[in-house]
């Protein structure tokens, strides 16, 4: 908490240049965290030009060098594994369980993909008498969202620093505290003034600066549609490379021959996962018209083992939504949902019974959806379910690809039919049969879910400038 006055820029812990203060609370209980102090543009130049003066030397880190970085960060990010853990769950709500097994995992996870991927690339080939080289492509932009903290933050600082890159880190002010941490990390590490900069802001303040400046090389962003277009016009003068994880309304299609109880039950606690607040949450789910009935039953018997409350206990599994402003848009959209005709199976409006303070709501499944609906339509980021009957496949496919997004989707049945409707799939991310998570594979989405790809060796990539010596010879 005593960090929350402070940014890290040039290997240092410094005060900000802006002099806003924002509170920060914990959404479970409404008790104030502290204020932490935004930055404003004179913070966001300060912090680029820490990390352009630190890029020359960086970037001619031998691989080993790179990679021996990684692993110490690693090392020190596992030490304070519990204290990550604690951390997001204070911020955001996050029972501790999924802070530890979900949240703070993904972190390490993605750390000890990235070092394996690092090892393994191919940062320079021969093709006939030309060498194609990949280097750094320089100062790059990291904005992070509050949903998946630390999965976010590594998911962009550890291929950057493979890379060979310099950078701004600004996370989101709604969830400092694990950001704070993750700078500490870096700075027990041992990553060399400024090659990682920690600034706090908003997006108008700080983003939109960092966005836009001259010496930002790249911005890897994460965040809504509607940001991310405003993130893109910011670059577009500068011509700077822009890679975007965005919003999602993923797809589920449960196929004729799938165990219809045990899919619709899994569909559903995915959705519900961290209170619905993921991207890539399969949160319309198809299924034949003659199961609807059976598809509700099962989804509301999966919403009844939710258990909702103080994150602090081992058992809870559902925490509160991020802020009160979210509260209110998910509220609204049930509403619409019950407005527009849909069939409230479970949860509903208001908070769950027994349940006075902090942004909790029911999680809610609604049955008898029409493609048409706006709760088919728009992104919620609640823990809500739409359930929407298919005809046949072909109709399945079309209404899972009807939308502006295509971040994930989902495919349940006989194994050799649900690869046949992955493959027609429009998004970036198709998951069969419920798969464990598979951090080499590449994430990122179609449409205006995003481009790139992160996670890996595909992360990398995107931190990747391409250079080719002709004539170099064999």
């Amino acid at each position: 908490m005593h960090r929350l006055s402070q940014h890290y820029v040039g290997g240092a812990w410094v005060a900000p240049l802006g002099r806003a203060r924002m509170a920060v609370e914990n959404p479970a209980t409404g008790a104030s965290l502290g204020d932490l102090a935004l930055g404003n543009g004179d913070d966001a130049h300060r912090a680029v030009m820490a990390a352009r003066g630190a890029f020359d030397g960086f970037s001619a880190w031998a691989l080993a060098d790179r990679v021996a970085l990684l692993e110490a960060l690693f090392a020190a990010y596992t030490a304070r594994f519990d204290e990550i853990a604690r951390a997001m769950s204070t911020e955001m709500g996050a029972p501790i369980t999924a802070a530890r097994e979900a949240q703070a995992w993904a972190g390490q996870i993605h750390l000890e993909t990235t070092i394996q991927a690092a090892r393994d690339f191919h940062w320079e080939e021969q093709r006939g008498a030309t060498r194609i080289l990949r280097e750094a492509i320089g100062v790059c932009a990291l904005i992070t969202p509050w949903n998946w903290p630390m999965n976010q933050i590594v998911c962009k600082v550890a291929p950057a620093l493979a890379a060979g890159c310099t950078m701004v880190l600004k996370p989101s002010e709604l969830a400092p505290l694990s950001a704070l941490l993750f700078a500490e990390l870096c700075d027990q590490a041992g990553v060399p003034p400024g090659v990682f900069n920690l600034v706090q802001g908003t997006g108008a303040d700080v983003g939109a600066v960092l966005t836009a400046h001259p010496q930002v090389d790249m911005v890897s962003f994460t965040g809504s549609t509607r940001a991310g277009v405003a993130v893109a016009q910011s670059a577009a003068p500068t011509v700077k490379r822009v890679a975007q994880e965005l919003g999602g309304k993923s797809a589920n299609i449960i196929l004729p021959g799938a165990d219809l109880a045990a899919a619709v039950a899994a569909g559903t606690l995915a959705c519900f996962g961290n209170t619905g607040q993921s991207c890539d949450a399969p949160t319309r789910m198809f299924v034949p018209m003659d199961k609807m009935a059976d598809a509700m039953d099962a989804a509301k018997a999966a919403a009844d083992t939710v258990v909702i409350g103080d994150p602090t206990d081992p058992a809870v599994t559902m925490g509160p939504l991020i802020s009160g402003t979210q509260w209110d848009k998910v509220q609204g959209l049930i509403a619409t949902g019950i407005t527009e005709g849909a069939t409230l199976a479970a949860g509903g409006l208001g908070r769950p019974d027994g349940i006075n303070m902090g942004w909790f709501v029911r999680p809610t499944v609604f049955g008898h959806v029409t493609h048409e609906m706006t709760i088919a339509r728009e992104e919620i980021f609640g823990p809500v379910l739409s359930i929407i009957g298919y005809e046949n496949v072909d109709h399945a496919v079309t209404m899972a690809n009807d939308t502006v997004y295509g971040l994930a989707a989902y495919a349940s049945g006989p194994h050799g039919a649900a690869r046949a409707v992955a493959r027609r799939l429009r998004a970036g991310q198709v998951n069969i049969n419920g798969p464990d998570w598979d951090t080499f594979a590449p994430f990122g989405g179609y449409k205006q879910s995003g481009n790139g790809r992160e996670y890996a060796d595909w992360g990398i990539h995107d931190f990747c400038e391409i250079k080719a010596l002709v004539g170099y010879g064999s």
